[in-house]
């Protein structure tokens, strides 16, 4: 139970936090934090929860990241289950406190024929910038893929594993950089799923991509590390 604990205060934290920043500081008048800070936020909220609780349950706070860590070969199927399941309470926990904090704004409305509405993410008219079904599948699928060749090698026996949380923050924070305006990043569907399920509308009918393309790319990015990368003797 304390794994699953783990995962819901994890992935909680990383909406809140990721999620919260694009709703309450990225646009702020004047100083808003724009994509940049929103980037470097969702990055931060993973460095801190890997080293807050990475040591009870791996620090996955994502269902992709699960399926790639099994895929790797670095996680139980068993387990599966109980992770994911963990992972979307706390991510929906995470947005419906954010929604609550909102609702104390006075006009406070969830406009959801604009893309982005409540951080959700989406493609087509509902990508920030306009991007296709497939690119953002292409953006969803290959940035998860490198998310888990990172966080296997990062998390190798062989590596220093003391700054593992660093280098997976960093990456998080890069495919934000990348992705923000393609999709409004997710390669998480679990921190898709929580914001979707607030904003209802074409968020909800778009969130099969954000369920497939990174679990697809977690597992290809699982296979990869397992079969071409790693080491299997000092």
């Amino acid at each position: 139970m304390k794994k699953l604990f783990a995962e819901f205060f994890g992935t909680f934290w990383l909406v809140f936090g990721g999620c919260g920043s694009a709703l309450f500081a990225a646009g702020f008048p004047d100083l808003g934090i724009g994509f940049a800070g929103v980037a470097l936020a969702f990055g931060l909220t993973v460095l801190t929860m890997v080293y807050a609780v990475g040591h009870i349950s791996g620090g996955h706070f994502n269902p992709a990241v699960s399926f790639g860590l099994w895929a790797g070969g670095r996680f139980s199927a068993k387990e599966l289950v109980s992770y994911i399941v963990s992972q979307c309470l706390g991510a929906i926990c995470g947005a419906g406190t954010l929604f609550y904090i909102l609702a104390g704004k006075e006009g406070f409305v969830i406009d959801n024929t604009k893309a982005g509405a409540f951080a959700t993410n989406g493609y087509g008219t509902f990508s920030p910038d306009g991007y296709s079904m497939w690119a953002a599948f292409t953006a969803e699928f290959v940035l998860t893929m490198f998310f888990l060749i990172v966080i296997l090698g990062a998390t190798d026996k062989f590596a220093n594993g003391k700054f593992a949380g660093i280098a997976i923050g960093l990456a998080l924070t890069l495919i934000h950089l990348i992705s923000i305006p393609i999709t409004n990043t997710s390669v998480n569907p679990a921190r898709s799923t929580s914001q979707a399920l607030f904003a209802q509308g074409e968020s909800l009918s778009q969130l099969w991509l954000f369920w497939l393309a990174p679990i697809a790319g977690a597992i290809v990015g699982g296979l990869i590390y397992k079969m071409l990368l790693q080491k299997t003797e000092e």
